[in-house]
């Protein structure tokens, strides 16, 4: 029993026979709690088996704070004398060494404490002063020529302007008398040609309105107005909707040679709804257990007319998932026979009628995994 997951799967089962044992009829309503408990153990131990020991170092303790729980909730009912208190309460006992070993395979994790501190390079403040000279020098010398370019047509006056920062020191005051001049007239031949080619598109723009006023033609249409929906026309395609509408019949309809049951629901009966550990829905991840005698073989499909109090009743098509034989005498748990069946057709009211049963009963529990 050294491998944790046979030790888990061993544990796995002994939770199964407690939990088989709190579904007998009769017992007292105190001990509906107590299947919650054995329930999460068994999924924690299945998450062991699943992962191949990966999860140990989460699920084990999880399982084991379960099992405890359950256990002291069964040990305060020790005294009522019922066979299937005795027989859940041996099944959790039996189980809770093997989880509390389970929960002994954990090992302290090593934690590498790196211990490198990132060198700060503090070469950066070099290269502030190598990007200074950049801006000064070499701009200055590439605007030039295009400058005196424009001093051959014009007037040589405006030359000196933008060199203004080269001989700041040797010509004093006469250049910066002419560095006045510069920017009036450098915005001029900017401002004039540049705009001017810019506001050559937007008559193109007025060309792409005439798109624009042929919007408002589908908009004025009223033709699928008279569907009595403002929508378009893909909402008449939609009327297959009120042709679904005979779906929740389909279960009524059912196919000749299916055997139909009886499923008499009522508030201490049997017959129940149950969930497995996969999933908390009746529906989507249980089904409908039927006491019966009359066991459908597995896989068969079959329809159900489903009773409940109060007059409510549906009926659906099902398949038969598991079954349950005759009740074993040496066991000492009185388990009705009869078979689990999960539902593949259903309509819309049925399964409003199944969720409120189950919010004033709690559906049994069934080991799917």
């Amino acid at each position: 029993m050294s491998d944790p997951i046979t030790l888990a799967k061993t544990a796995r089962e002994s939770l199964a026979r407690g939990l088989n044992a709190l579904q007998t009829p009769g017992l007292p309503n105190d001990l509906g709690g107590v299947a919650e408990p054995v329930a999460a153990a068994m999924s924690s131990l299945h998450r062991i088996e699943a992962s191949s020991g990966a999860a140990l170092g989460e699920a084990a303790p999880q399982a084991l704070d379960a099992v405890r729980r359950a256990l002291a909730m069964l040990q305060a009912h020790a005294g009522s004398g019922h066979p299937a208190v005795e027989q859940a309460t041996e099944a959790v006992a039996g189980s809770l060494g093997m989880v509390h070993s389970l929960s002994q395979f954990q090992g302290p994790a090593t934690q590498p404490v790196p211990q490198q501190p990132a060198p700060q390079p503090q070469p950066a403040p070099q290269a502030q002063p190598i990007a200074q000279p950049q801006p000064v020098a070499p701009p200055q010398p590439v605007a030039q020529p295009p400058q005196a370019g424009f001093a051959l047509g014009g007037t040589a006056m405006m030359d000196p302007g933008p060199q203004q920062p080269q001989p700041a020191a040797g010509w004093g005051a006469p250049p910066q008398q002419q560095a006045f001049a510069a920017p009036q007239a450098a915005p001029q031949p900017q401002a004039a040609p540049q705009p001017q080619a810019n506001y050559g598109p937007p008559p193109q723009q007025q060309g792409w309105q005439q798109p624009q006023q042929a919007w408002p033609q589908p908009q004025q249409q009223p033709a699928p107005a008279m569907g009595s929906h403002p929508g378009s026309h893909p909402q008449a395609a939609m009327g297959s909707h009120p042709q679904a509408a005979p779906g929740p019949a389909q279960p009524i309809q059912v196919p000749p040679g299916t055997k139909r049951l009886e499923a008499n629901l009522g508030a201490h009966s049997p017959t129940n709804f149950y969930k497995g550990l996969s999933g908390n829905d009746v529906i989507d991840s249980g089904g409908i257990f039927v006491a019966t005698y009359q066991i459908p073989n597995l896989g068969e499909t079959i329809a159900i007319h489903v009773t409940l109090p109060g007059g409510y009743e549906f009926e659906a098509l099902a398949v038969v998932e598991w079954t349950r034989e005759a009740p074993n005498s040496s066991a000492g748990v009185e388990a009705p026979p009869g078979f689990g069946a999960k539902f593949t057709q259903i309509s819309p009211e049925g399964r409003q009628l199944v969720y409120r049963y189950v919010r004033n009963r709690e559906p049994l529990f069934h080991d799917d995994l």
